[in-house]
């Protein structure tokens, strides 16, 4: 903690209140989105196709909106849009917790979706031009925030919804309203937000991002660490419960918490660790071979059909089920500030806000294909007892992906391109 603390103190004032704002912004939301379907379903007794069209629309409002924010951003300044973000989300957590129509839980859900797509793009833009030279440090140091408010957020929901699931969404809308006052009375506004020539509207805006080939293909290369990060929710929580039954919620939540503390713990270690060893491009590829590799325990421990020793098998599994957590952690810890600080590097510091949003979105979407393939994969493999072949498949993903971006690394596409003639980088 000494060693983040200090780390954060370094950082200019702006910067340090991005990361305790995004701390906030992940306590606020983990300690409402996990409990909702249970509201949903129980309490307000929807059908189970209108849960899923309420946490549906909060997801595609969000993935799908992520470069309209961007966009917003670098036209109108970064502040306005976490500002507006934190307040639209302040009035739809608010809603959600008052509701009991579908049309408004749905507007609600809708609402806070479209809060995430303004205020995450102009957030990493803002903490991108802040930290100037120190980008991957500024990353590093975020992310730990980032994940502390994702294992806070849920033990604080719970507390909270032992007296009703409206506090929950009482509080956790007054953490964002406090985030909207603080960030207006304390964030310094950029005096500009992206670079453009004269008359430059929108269409040219993302013509400039769609023509980034190297930004477009390093977007795509990631998909697989975006689908692979997604299966401590999936894959992982499923193995737990096939191999428990009903003991495997218990597993699943201690897989939760492992990851964060790996990521919390680990974060500022691995970065300055690597930076020391390792190129940008090296550290990279080496992240995602790890996450790849993260499946290899599981594979080689899948259950079979007839087993002799029970209790060794499932020791076996669980140690299996903890070592992909660790090392899909780590290699996401290793990734996550290189990651962001080459997405400022391909833009040129051109429309950088725009370019996180249109990553965002190609990865939202990535996670979808990739999360509808591995349910279609466990299926098949499961009523063949040959589980194997899960593991298998994201094994290689990680390993596919690692290839890409090598190859990518070698051809010179993850180098910053020639300066395109305009104004300065952004000041704040």
């Amino acid at each position: 903690m000494r060693t983040l603390w200090v780390t954060t103190r370094s950082f200019p004032p702006a910067v340090r209140l991005l990361m305790v704002n995004q701390f906030a912004i992940n306590l606020a939301f983990y300690m409402l989105m996990p409990y909702l379907a249970a509201h949903l379903a129980g309490e307000l007794g929807l059908a189970a196709w209108a849960v899923g069209l309420v946490l549906g629309v909060r997801n595609f409002s969000q993935q799908g909106m992520f470069l309209i924010g961007g966009t917003l951003a670098d036209r109108y300044g970064y502040k306005a849009p976490i500002m507006a973000g934190c307040l639209l989300r302040t009035a739809g957590f608010a809603l959600l917790g008052w509701a009991d129509s579908l049309p408004a839980l749905v507007a609600a859900s809708a609402a806070t979706g479209f809060a995430g797509a303004l205020f995450n793009p102009a957030v990493r833009a803002y903490l991108a031009a802040g930290a100037g030279e120190r980008r991957v440090e500024a990353f590093a140091a975020f992310n730990v925030y980032y994940q502390a408010g994702m294992v806070l957020g849920p033990l604080v929901g719970l507390a909270l919804l032992a007296a009703d699931f409206t506090l929950v969404c009482a509080v956790a809308a007054g953490i964002f309203a406090a985030l909207t006052l603080l960030q207006g009375r304390s964030l310094p506004a950029a005096r500009r937000a992206g670079r453009s020539g004269p008359g430059e509207g929108v269409l040219a805006q993302w013509r400039v991002v769609a023509a980034n080939r190297p930004f477009l293909l390093f977007s795509l290369a990631m998909i697989g660490s975006y689908v692979l990060t997604f299966q401590v929710y999936l894959a992982l929580p499923m193995a737990a419960g096939t191999l428990l039954g009903a003991d495997g919620t218990k597993v699943t939540g201690g897989l939760f918490v492992l990851s964060a503390a790996v990521a919390v713990a680990g974060q500022l270690r691995l970065t300055a660790w690597a930076g020391r060893r390792w190129s940008r491009e090296r550290t990279m590829v080496r992240g995602l071979a790890a996450m790849g590799l993260a499946f290899v325990p599981l594979a080689l421990v899948a259950p079979a059909p007839v087993r002799t020793d029970r209790t060794a098998g499932t020791a076996a599994q669980l140690l299996a089920l903890a070592a992909a957590v660790v090392l899909l952690a780590a290699g996401s810890a290793l990734i996550y500030p290189l990651e962001m600080d080459t997405v400022v590097t391909l833009s040129a510091d051109r429309w950088v806000a725009t370019h996180y949003g249109l990553y965002n979105t190609v990865s939202g979407l990535g996670i979808t294909l990739g999360n509808l393939a591995t349910g279609a994969l466990w299926d098949f493999a499961r009523q063949r007892d040959a589980l194997w072949l899960v593991w298998g498949a994201l094994t290689l993903t990680g390993v596919v992906c690692a290839g890409a971006v090598l190859a990518l690394a070698r051809t010179g596409r993850l180098t910053a391109p020639a300066p395109v003639p305009g104004p300065g980088p952004v000041a704040v």
